[in-house]
Order: C-alpha cells, then sequence, then structure tokens
C-alpha cells in the first residue's frame, strides 16, 4: 500500500473511531443516570412505603389513594417538562412510577365495563396505571353494584364520545347510586379494523363492534365497505372475540383488542373523526378534596313550569361559573319529567359553586352533587 493510500486509509478511518469514541462516551453517562434513577425510584417507593405504615397507624380508615394529589403532581410533572420527550410521554412514565408505588401502600381493586381489551380498560390503565387490579365486569350496572357493595375500590364507566354523545346508560345510572364521581380519563380513540388469520378482505360480509363505534366509523364503512352487515355487540372486545374463526367477518376494535385477541389488522384509523376522544368518570365512595383544577358534576330535578331551564342556569352566569355540559334525561319517577345532569368547572368547597348550589337549591325539586373531581391531566 502507498503512502497516499495508507494516509487515505487513516482518514476514512478517523470519523468512525471518532463517533464509536462519542457513542461510548454517552452510553456511560447512560448507565449512570440509570443508577441514578433506579436509586431515586427506590427511594420514593420506601417513602410511599413509610406513607403507608403512618396512614395504618394513625387513620382510622386509611385513605391511601388520594386522586387529588395525583392530579397535582402529574401536573408539575407537565409543567416541568422541557423535552425532547413530550409532555403526556412524560406523565405516562411518572404514572406508572406512582402506580407501583401506590401498591406498597395498597393495592386497589378497579372494575371496568368489559371483557378485556376494551376501551375502558385503556382508561383504566391510563388513570391507574399498570399495578392496580384491574377487573372486567359485565355491565354498567355491575361497575356500579360492585363499587357500591365495596367489592372494588373504584370504577370506571364510559361517560362520553366526542362524536356519539353521551352515554346515556351512564347517566342513568347515577340516578340509582349514591356513588361519587372521583376523576376523569380522556382517551383518543383510534379504531381498526381487525381479522382472524383465516380471514380474506375481500371476502368480508360482517362487521362487528359496539353501535358507538359502528357510528363513529360510519363514512369510511360506507366508502369501504357498503355491502357488509353491521352487527352491533355488547362491546369492541366482545367483537374481536367474534371474529377469531370466523373467515368471512372482521370487527372494528383498537390495539388492546387486537394484540388480546391476536388478530391482524387489514385497516388502520378509520374512525370518521381523527379527533375521536371518549370520556370516561372513575366512580368510588369517597368525597374528593380540591386539586387546584376541577370539575363538579350534578343532577337537576326541576319544578315543571315556564323559564324552570333558564332559572337553573342563570346562577352559574351571575357567579361566573362555566358550565361544560348539560344533559337532560327523562325523569324515572313521573311522566313527562325530566332530570338535568351538569358538569361546570370548579369544586364545591370553593365559594362561588357554594352559592350556585345555594341558589339552586331552593328552586329545584331534587338536587344531587355527584361529585367534585380533578379534571383530565391529559
Amino acid at each position: 500500500m502507498t503512502d497516499a493510500q495508507n494516509n487515505k486509509h487513516r482518514e476514512s478511518n478517523q470519523p468512525k473511531e471518532s463517533e464509536e469514541v462519542a457513542l461510548n462516551s454517552y452510553r456511560e453517562k447512560i448507565d449512570l443516570l440509570d443508577i441514578e434513577l433506579q436509586n431515586s425510584i427506590a427511594l420514593r417507593a420506601h417513602y410511599a412505603h413509610e406513607i403507608g405504615e403512618i396512614k395504618r397507624r394513625t387513620e382510622g380508615s386509611a385513605t391511601f389513594y388520594r386522586p387529588e394529589r395525583e392530579a397535582q403532581v402529574l401536573r408539575r410533572v407537565m409543567e416541568r417538562n422541557q423535552g425532547p420527550l413530550e409532555a403526556d410521554e412524560m406523565v405516562k412514565i411518572f404514572r406508572q412510577i406512582m402506580s407501583s408505588c401506590l401498591a406498597l401502600e395498597q393495592k386497589l381493586r378497579v372494575g371496568f365495563l368489559g371483557p378485556e381489551g376494551t376501551f375502558t380498560q385503556v382508561a383504566t390503565l391510563k388513570h391507574f396505571g399498570c399495578s392496580v387490579d384491574a377487573v372486567a365486569l359485565n355491565s354498567i350496572d355491575e361497575v356500579f353494584r360492585e363499587v357500591a357493595a365495596g367489592a372494588a375500590d373504584y370504577g370506571v364507566v364510559p361517560v362520553e364520545n366526542s362524536s356519539e354523545g353521551m352515554v346515556s346508560h351512564t347517566l342513568d345510572t347515577f340516578m340509582e347510586y349514591a356513588l361519587k364521581i372521583c376523576g376523569e380519563v380522556e382517551v383518543r380513540i383510534h379504531h381498526h379494523l381487525l381479522v382472524g388469520d383465516h380471514a380474506k378482505p375481500e371476502s368480508i360480509k360482517r362487521i362487528y363492534s359496539h353501535q358507538q363505534s359502528l357510528g363513529q366509523c360510519r363514512k369510511w364503512l360506507d366508502s369501504h365497505y357498503p355491502k357488509a352487515e353491521r352487527v352491533a355487540v355488547s362491546s369492541n372486545a366482545e367483537a374481536a372475540k367474534r371474529v377469531i374463526d370466523e373467515w368471512h367477518a372482521a370487527a372494528i376494535a383498537g390495539e388492546l383488542a387486537q394484540e388480546k385477541y391476536h388478530l391482524r389488522k387489514i385497516a388502520e384509523n378509520i374512525e370518521d373523526n381523527p379527533q375521536n376522544t371518549t370520556r370516561f368518570l372513575v366512580i368510588g365512595r369517597k368525597v374528593v378534596p380540591r386539586s387546584g383544577e376541577d370539575k363538579t358534576s350534578i343532577i337537576v330535578s326541576t319544578k315543571n313550569k315556564p323559564g324552570a331551564l333558564h332559572e337553573l342556569i342563570e346562577p352559574f352566569k351571575r357567579r361566573g361559573i362555566s358550565l361544560t355540559r348539560i344533559e337532560t334525561r327523562p325523569s324515572k319517577t313521573s311522566n313527562w319529567s325530566y332530570v338535568f345532569f351538569i358538569d361546570f368547572e370548579g369544586h364545591i368547597d370553593d365559594e362561588p359553586v357554594k352559592a350556585v348550589l345555594a341558589d339552586i337549591e331552593s328552586n329545584v325539586v331534587e338536587l344531587k352533587v355527584l361529585g367534585s373531581y380533578p379534571k383530565a391531566v391529559v
């Protein structure tokens, strides 16, 4: 090899050697940070365990899960975040750390509308993390019953979709139980068309899904499978289970159902509205203290007279309180009478909210406070 060739060979190797040195340097830094992170997480877990022991010694009926405290911590995580990880990704990491630490104090049992693989399960894991005992239940009524009976610490149920509106059965069930709303979860809904191993896309004659999901994908289905029969079932997960062995059928469901039932995805994100979001409520038996950014939900039965709705809404405007939702449902006590489900910003311990509730109570047949709870963080 000539001197010129040797020089060229050395020059070509120099950048590679330099890059390898830089890579090793960053890997060493990451290794050191991993040690620090692990030590910090272990110390946090130790503190959580000690808090649990103190609560057991000093509180007659210890409250281990504090929704308002967790919301405050996660908000601070978002405020401190400076990237390059997105804020919601950072929140997911802290959520799981908090979930694991809480399990050292007390492992929560959380009922959700099943079967496994539903978006309600996604909402449950998003809100509580993976270190809870999440139990799939057969109906919204059963979720309420399990929580009311103390068989579950909390429950998670769907209440509202941005495309299809309110889940009326959830609203109606609130009238039957003395439970409290303890939190809310918002989940961006992405629907996929799933099939079993033996199905062929061109042979699909039947599509299963929950009625709301069929509605959320109506335009896509009209365009791609206009002749396929659309069959509404109890949940998207139930739809996924049905198509495992059906060669001529498909299901509309999410990724969790796809993974759970080992299905193939032949079309993704088929929802008509790309911003399609479902709101879920966390129900429990205890009142939640203020977190600083809260909502309150109430049920109101008005007197049957002209101007009743105006009288109901006017105090909110006068006190400067923002309504976020008002929904009407038939009353179960008498024909042609109605109750109003109202969500608004603020907490029942806030003075303006106390004043509004006092104004309302004097002019209605019945007022039931479903709960004040932290707004969804992400």
